[in-house]
């Protein structure tokens, strides 16, 4: 083992322990475990000399590659997770909130977007536009996980189904988030691509990876249920991830979407009657933990903290903006729904951004387009700020719209 590799194992693997420890207790303190992660990294100093550029802990390709596989875990796990005989009467409500919502929330930020670079006359508003649609996209998609940690204090007094809805918004949004952030990165880079190559581009990734996802799913299923020794406790989540190994390397050879595709692939496995989903379901959540740590301390790595600073004003307006653009999507897609309007207050109000918009920003920063480094600080800037504002604020909003079911009352001792 040569030296350069013994600092990396100590240097990530005493980072990756310190951010656990960090991630625990924040839960007992109720924080939210990945803004303290987030600033962490923000507070190591990522090069290696003084003085020296070049000599870094952490390059933005390698940023980029850590996202990128850290995504599809938390993806997967987020289609394992899902049952789809327990959110059966709350699936298009959150369907439409995925896909419809993610569309029209990304198109609204990118006209905003627009306008504000029109009354700074900083350009054109046709060559702003792929920048605008990739900020749109980048802050489209919500993180159920970070939410869900954020109401364990309400564990068992929040309606059900507004729960699951949250939950499966979260999971559905982050593929359309993706699609969308990668057509705006096509836009602004790809120098003599017709709109229609890019629409045709689209639909092959969309298609591809829920083609593949669903059938490399199902051939799992058959494979672990015909054979009981691979379904064994302590070789399903061996052959599980390394058929998500084998489904992503081969999704983005084919040309789909790889994150659609560990989606849809997890998503099949977690409703297939002949896997032990307890054992599946308890493996590759702390797969997901370790990757949602990695992703949120390798953006802090990487950003300098003087530029999220700078980029704070925009931030902020861009947070304003975005969750107020969420709640008229939220009042116009529930509207004929069961949830009453307080709860509809509360899934606009409940749209935490997390893992996807850092991983986007990073795959701008790492991509052709002149303005990709702008992106990190931009959106660690926004999820920042959701952490701090929404974090705090969930739980007394909830008990202030009375969403919030009574506490059982212990019998009496007799």
């Amino acid at each position: 083992m040569t030296h350069e590799l013994a600092f990396y194992l100590l240097a990530f693997g005493g980072l990756l322990l310190l951010a656990v420890l960090l991630d625990d207790l924040a839960e007992r303190i109720r924080m939210p475990g990945v803004l303290m992660v987030l600033v962490l990294g923000l507070l190591i100093d990522n090069r290696l000399g003084a003085g020296t550029e070049a000599a870094t802990l952490l390059s933005v390709q390698q940023a980029q590659q850590i996202t990128q596989a850290s995504l599809v875990l938390v993806l997967f796990f987020g289609g394992l997770t899902t049952n789809w005989s327990e959110v059966r009467e709350v699936i298009r409500p959150a369907a439409r909130l995925a896909t419809l919502g993610v569309l029209f929330t990304s198109v609204l930020l990118a006209g905003v977007m627009l306008g504000f670079v029109a009354l700074e006359g900083s350009g054109g508003w046709l060559s702003q536009l792929p920048k605008a649609l990739f900020i749109g996209a980048m802050v489209g998609s919500t993180d159920a996980s970070a939410v869900l940690a954020l109401l364990r204090p309400l564990a068992g007094r929040l309606p059900k189904p507004l729960l699951d809805l949250i939950e499966i918004e979260s999971g559905f949004n982050d593929p359309m988030a993706v699609v969308l952030a990668g057509l705006a990165l096509a836009l602004a880079g790809g120098g003599g691509v017709t709109p229609g190559e890019l629409v045709i581009d689209v639909i092959r990734q969309f298609l591809l990876g829920t083609m593949v996802g669903f059938f490399a799913g199902s051939i799992t299923v058959q494979l672990l249920g015909t054979r009981s020794s691979l379904s064994h406790s302590s070789m399903l989540p061996v052959v599980s991830l390394a058929l998500l190994l084998v489904l992503t390397g081969g999704t983005t050879l084919l040309g789909g979407s790889p994150l659609l595709a560990a989606y849809v692939a997890g998503l099949v496995m977690g409703n297939g009657p002949s896997l032990d989903q307890e054992v599946l379901e308890e493996a590759h959540a702390s797969f997901a933990k370790m990757a949602e740590l990695l992703l949120f301390l390798c953006m802090g790595l990487v950003v300098d903290p003087g530029h999220v600073v700078h980029a704070a004003g925009w931030g902020l307006l861009l947070f304003v903006v975005s969750q107020l653009v969420r709640y008229v999507i939220v009042q116009a897609l529930l509207v004929r729904t069961a949830f009453s309007s307080s709860q509809r207050l509360f899934v606009a109000c409940a749209g935490l951004r997390g893992a996807v918009p850092i991983a986007l920003a990073i795959d701008a920063w790492a991509s052709q387009a002149t303005w990709g480094v702008e992106m990190p600080p931009l959106a660690l800037a926004v999820v920042l700020l959701g952490l701090c504002i929404q974090g705090f604020a969930l739980v007394p909003l909830a008990r202030r719209l009375k969403i919030t079911l009574p506490e059982s009352t212990p019998p009496a001792a007799i």
